[in-house]
């Protein structure tokens, strides 16, 4: 097959997910050609089947905003025609179906061979959950998903929250993300570890974008309580907006020597594999990709028991949920893991198992399966 891909390019679940299945599909054999504003961040490696085109855009003193969405439009239409492909898969209602489809007028209207081309919208979480919600985005929105030949979702809950926030008769099909468990391995590296922690504590780590939805000073008070009953580190990976009041946050409870922000990090699996719990506290959450990234590393989840966190963790076996705005009760539960060894390793090699029903091969194969379906679909 000859697919495009279309993501946000940057630090993000929704941008890796795209890019690795990208590059999964192009070691299958498939032509792949990425269309957006940045080289996705994932894509390092040189492979013969996959491509990179930059969108331009020309920044007129006319327009205080530049019009990516219109630029994305007519590079996809240029790419969809000279490349001869056969399906964009865009990721994100809001811009890319949108652009997507306004390529398909392009080329109905110059009437172009390729103009039946196959669209493919996967949806992550925010397109539905947040900005679907906003009024002045909820039509363009639901014209997206409408209008697209096939779209995805990374949960049934997301599944769920797409149908009734838009009141759509549209076939979803739930693909969940998915992870290279070669790759995503447990690593023991114990000088590492002695970078961050004495022999004697625990380390725990939180990875997000720091948004206010992934509530990190939720994350620096339950460790405050965890604290002070087990020695142990926190390790914060990622930057965001909410960083700074973590920050101060941690000084103010008199515990930011032994809470490291670390910012954005590419070495995962090492700081993975020296840490013996994830804490993720989030308001909402459509699937949870760190939380798997965790899990495949053998790191126990404590999180909050909302979005689509309970269809990948199961309670009391591979990790622990609890209810949202309860930071004792989080706390309690993540001492509970740690102090008891024997309940440790049980949690983390359930965990490790679990991530491995999740693997890229298994999962890559479901949106080969998914695509087949969608060329053969008449228009």
């Amino acid at each position: 097959m000859r697919i495009g891909i279309t993501c946000y390019p940057t630090y993000g679940g929704s941008g890796v997910i795209a890019t690795e299945l990208g590059k999964a599909l192009a070691a299958r054999g498939h032509v792949v050609h990425f269309i957006s504003y940045a080289l996705p961040f994932r894509l390092k490696e040189f492979s013969s089947n996959i491509f990179y085109h930059e969108v331009d855009v020309t920044n007129y003193p006319l327009f205080e905003y530049p019009p990516y969405s219109i630029a994305l439009a007519s590079k996809m239409a240029d790419i969809i025609s000279f490349e001869s492909l056969e399906l964009l898969h865009v990721h994100y209602a809001i811009p890319h179906a949108m652009s997507a489809l306004l390529a398909k007028e392009m080329l109905k209207e110059k009437e172009d061979r390729h103009q039946n081309f196959k669209l493919v919208t996967t949806l992550h979480g925010t397109d539905i959950t947040i900005v679907g919600k906003d009024p002045s985005m909820a039509e363009a929105v639901r014209l997206g998903v409408n209008r697209s030949d096939g779209v995805t979702t990374v949960s049934d809950f997301l599944r769920q929250q797409t149908i009734s926030n838009f009141e759509t008769k549209k076939h979803i099909e739930v693909i969940p993300n998915f992870i290279d468990t070669k790759e995503f391995i447990r690593d023991e590296c114990a000088q590492f570890r002695n970078v961050f922690a004495l022999p004697e504590e625990k380390v725990l780590i939180h990875i997000s974008n720091f948004r206010p939805v992934k509530r990190v000073k939720e994350v620096i008070k339950i460790f405050y309580h965890i604290n002070k009953a087990i020695p142990c580190r926190m390790l914060l990976i990622g930057d965001g907006p909410e960083r700074m009041d973590a920050e101060m946050l941690s000084r103010k409870l008199d515990i930011a020597d032994k809470v490291k922000f670390l910012g954005r990090q590419e070495a995962l699996v090492a700081l993975l594999s020296i840490s013996d719990l994830m804490i993720m506290p989030s308001e909402s959450e459509s699937f949870g990709l760190a939380a798997l990234e965790a899990m495949a590393c053998g790191v126990p989840v404590l999180a909050t028991a909302v979005g689509g966190l309970p269809e990948l963790i199961q309670n009391g076996v591979d990790g622990c949920l609890q209810p949202l705005e309860n930071v004792e009760q989080m706390a309690d539960c993540a001492i509970s893991i740690l102090q008891n060894q024997e309940v440790h390793q049980r949690f983390a090699k359930n965990a490790r198992a679990k991530a491995e029903t999740y693997d890229t091969d298994d999962i890559v194969s479901l949106y080969e399966a998914f695509y087949a379906k969608m060329l053969t679909k008449c228009s």
